[in-house]
């Protein structure tokens, strides 16, 4: 957006009121003083209105920088000759010569600058500068701005358009060169310069206040400075008729004599030397010492090292007409400032006291002419005075004179071109000495003296108003340069956040609209995950223990049972079945938790994929990294604890309680064998069998043990009653009576030789089935001991369902821990999106608002121009 800081009204008739002229006798023209007393004061009245003005666009300005917006620093660079001959090419010389093309940047972030449209004004406009974009300057509008030819107002600004009374010195090189690199201010943050920036416009304030009193008071200052040496003391002395400051060869004046008129002090003629630390009153003795004119040259001498400030009260008895000081119209002072380049903090001193000075007379000496601390002090003065009247000194003692003119006038073209312009009245080439000789004729020094009184007295306009509308005027395009720099940054933050609001406000209304679902869904796959786990380990469990009743291993792995090692080796034959069908079931779980991996592993990739589709583009991706083959295993507690035991973490394992963190192959518990391993005892008792998984076994099938087991029960079966110890007894009592009777060891004889038969062959098939049985025998009794319910233990600490849980808990911690941390990522961008459309309302409140103000801002410095008259200085 073109910045246009102001719009263009009609030229005011409060402009500069031109002073009113009539002709003398010789008819040269010459102003009335009443008129020119009228226009003055008329003038006088603008200026006060402007500069209040300022000061409170001043103070609300550092007011809106400390709580508003940070006002930032801009600096405008010169374009290579390289850019610019590309330029040249591809735009019409009209254009370039009416708008200078300059790179933006702002001292907190030097590398970043933007191409800008510099335009200085003319007088018949209200702006002193204006910036616009490049890439928004529309072609051909500065044949609106600016006229053909070269901008005269370009003269109150700096080349580069820099400040002039803002200016920060943010350079670190030689004598502040603007071409050395930036050392400084690249590491200053904005609120740094912000402050630097608040400093200067404070002084600024503080220096319009003593302005403002310097137009108010109806006496006029006129400061005598220059080199060391270039006679100010004896130009002093030509300008009072009368040797009353010191003279020497070498340096004497090191006061502030302050000349006033005799007829202020009662017409006496004395010196006041003002004590250190008040504020001088002449009706009050204890602020000075008075002394007499003759003790001056002493007092200077022996105060050589403190720099006293004197008031010097003197007498002239020449006409109103022809005295500077006695001159019937206001009241003059006159002040010797000591030489500038005496010692730095001397020239600070002269410095500061710029501020309370109407008028600046210039010595220099002819031989010499301007030094490095001439240089400084004019350019500094310029800021504020355009004009000042320049006393070429020891002019006389030159012999290649038009040459000594014209290098001395170049240098005044180039420190002070408004002096340069009116050079006839404001320069001067004299000899001073040569006009405190009696008797003598000295037109040079004569034409010099009715030009400087001419300055000060009918003029006042120029010499006393002047410095102030020249130091108003740069301090308004001091602060139309910093408004519309800044308003560029306003409308750029202005574009930011509303292309952030566009992009951020519907990824967050999404992201509110879909966490409800993502909640759900998260369950979803924990819940789906943990339950198919479940089940899943509850089959393969339940699988492999029926097989394991079966003598078979659990699950179809290279695990297989022992080979029967023969029967004198039948006990380790025994166990060494134990341990494989057991390790068969460690298998089992082992499977079981393979397969929870892949669940796993399932479920969380469908929880990235919710990730993928729910979290906004440019949030990072997790960092935690799923490992399958870290599940299930043994986590060590923190340091110094214990870990706390799982009620779940237990099973039921032949009528005990035992962990499951060791598998059942490794558990000597469960690898004890006993005789119940070898023999199936049980199925001597059939009838004893009380339970339904027991009665299936009865009708498995038969065996050669069984058969046997069968044949003696049978003989143990008598009336349907089952043979106790008693019963036992009484048959062997009874079969000893039958044994008495004849015809019973007749049959007995036969029936005990066929059971001895039976018996050694059901023995010998028992012998041959044996390490087929085993496994079996073991296998029910493993069988036994996991499914069974102890009377102290639950359903839920089985062994099936002990792992099974324990297998759903693993899967269910993996995925609760996967969607908790895409909760939490979600729940982080959501409020990072949260706080990022907050901040974006807020610099978009913030940039319109500082966009409104410095567009009111620039309007009201162009009315304080117009008022003030101050368009005919651009």
């Amino acid at each position: 957006m073109a910045q246009s800081y102001f719009s263009i009204p009609a030229r005011s008739s409060s402009s500069l009121v031109k002073e009113p002229l009539l002709l003398n006798h010789g008819g040269e023209k010459r102003p009335k003083m009443g008129d020119v007393q009228g226009a003055y004061i008329e003038q006088k009245d603008r200026l006060i209105q402007a500069l209040d003005s300022s000061k409170s666009i001043l103070r609300e300005l550092r007011r809106f920088n400390k709580e508003e917006w940070v006002v930032r620093y801009p600096i405008l660079h010169e374009q290579s000759s390289a850019e610019l001959s590309s330029l040249s090419r591809t735009k019409p010389r009209r254009s370039l010569r009416r708008s200078l093309r300059r790179s933006l940047s702002f001292a907190d972030d030097p590398n970043n600058q933007t191409e800008v449209l510099y335009h200085p004004m003319r007088e018949s406009l209200t702006r002193a500068v204006t910036l616009a974009p490049v890439s928004d300057a529309p072609e051909g509008i500065d044949i609106k701005l600016v006229d053909e030819g070269t901008c005269e107002g370009a003269r109150l600004m700096s080349k580069d358009g820099d400040f002039n009374i803002f200016r920060l010195d943010l350079k670190l090189g030689p004598h502040g060169s603007t071409t050395s690199p930036a050392a400084l201010v690249s590491h200053l943050e904005k609120s740094s310069i912000a402050s630097l920036l608040d400093e200067r416009i404070g002084a600024s304030v503080n220096h319009m206040d003593k302005l403002r009193l310097r137009v108010e008071d109806t006496s006029s200052k006129v400061l005598v400075t220059g080199d060391l040496n270039s006679g100010k003391s004896t130009f002093v002395n030509a300008l009072l008729r009368r040797e009353v400051m010191p003279i020497d060869q070498q340096p004497c004046t090191t006061a502030f004599c302050e000349v006033h008129d005799a007829a202020e002090n009662n017409g006496k003629e004395e010196v006041h030397l003002i004590k250190e630390g008040v504020v001088y009153s002449i009706s009050d003795e204890s602020t000075f010492t008075r002394a007499s004119l003759a003790d001056l040259e002493t007092i200077v001498s022996d105060n050589e090292d403190v720099q006293p400030v004197l008031k010097m009260y003197l007498s002239d008895s020449r006409a109103p007409s022809e005295s500077l000081l006695n001159n019937g119209v206001v009241d003059i002072s006159l002040i010797d400032a000591p030489g500038l380049n005496r010692d730095s903090l001397k020239t600070t001193a002269l410095f500061a006291r710029q501020e309370e000075i109407d008028v600046v007379v210039f010595v220099v000496s002819a031989e010499n002419h301007f030094t490095l601390s001439s240089k400084e002090f004019l350019g500094n003065a310029s800021n504020e005075k355009a004009y000042i009247f320049i006393v070429v000194n020891k002019f006389e003692q030159i012999k290649n004179k038009e040459k000594c003119k014209r290098l001395v006038l170049e240098q005044i073209k180039q420190l002070s071109p408004r002096t340069y312009e009116d050079a006839e009245d404001l320069v001067h080439f004299v000899d001073s000495a040569a006009a405190l000789r009696p008797y003598t004729a000295n037109p040079a020094f004569d034409d010099l003296e009715s030009s400087l009184r001419s300055f000060v007295l009918v003029k006042r306009s120029k010499s006393k108003l002047q410095p102030v509308m020249t130091y108003l005027s740069n301090l308004l395009s001091d602060v139309d340069l910093l408004v519309g720099a800044n308003a560029i940054v306003a409308q750029s933050d202005l574009d930011q956040a509303k292309n952030d609001l566009m992009r951020v406000k519907p990824v967050l209304e999404q992201m509110k609209g879909n966490q409800e679902l993502l909640e759900e869904n998260l369950e979803s796959v924990e819940e789906l995950g943990a339950k198919k786990t479940d089940t899943r380990t509850k089959a393969i469990l339940s699988s492999a223990i029926e097989r394991v009743g079966q003598g078979l291993p659990g699950v179809d792995t290279t695990i297989s049972l022992p080979a029967f090692p023969g029967f004198l080796r039948i006990w380790d034959y025994a166990r060494d079945v134990r341990k494989a069908l057991l390790a068969s079931l460690d298998a089992a779980v082992k499977l079981a938790e393979d397969e929870a991996r892949v669940t796993t592993s399932a479920g969380v990739k469908k929880i990235g994929e919710l990730s993928d589709a729910n979290l906004p583009e440019g949030v990072e991706k997790s960092r935690r990294v799923f490992m399958p083959e870290a599940m299930f295993s043994l986590r060590s507690g923190k340091k110094g604890l214990r870990r706390r035991p799982s009620t779940t973490a237990t099973a039921v394992v032949a009528g005990g309680v035992h962990n499951l963190g060791i598998g059942l192959s490794q558990r000597s518990d469960m690898l004890d064998t006993s005789i119940f391993d070898i023999f199936d005892f049980h199925r001597l008792w059939p009838h004893f069998a009380n339970d339904e998984k027991e009665a299936e076994d009865e009708a498995s099938p038969t065996t050669a043990l069984s058969v046997l087991s069968v044949g003696i029960g049978a003989f143990t079966m008598v009336g349907k009653q089952i043979l106790g110890a008693r019963d036992i007894i009484n048959g062997i009592a009874r079969i000893s009576e039958l044994l008495r009777n004849e015809t019973t060891r007749r049959w007995v004889a036969p029936v005990l030789g066929i059971l001895s038969v039976f018996v050694i062959g059901a023995t010998a098939h028992l012998v041959y089935e044996l390490p087929n049985t085993i496994p079996r025998t073991i296998g029910r009794r493993i069988r036994t001991s996991l499914v069974a319910i102890d009377e102290n233990s639950t359903e839920d600490e089985l062994f099936i369902n002990a792992h099974a849980g324990r297998v759903s808990r693993e899967t269910r911690k993996v995925l609760r821990d996967a969607s908790l941390d895409l909760k939490e990522r979600f729940r982080v961008a959501m409020e990072e999106r949260g706080k990022e459309l907050k901040n974006a309302e807020e610099m978009e409140r913030k940039a319109k608002r500082a966009l409104e103000y410095f567009v009111e801002v620039e309007t009201k410095t162009g009315l304080i121009r117009n008022d003030a008259g101050l368009n005919s200085m651009l």
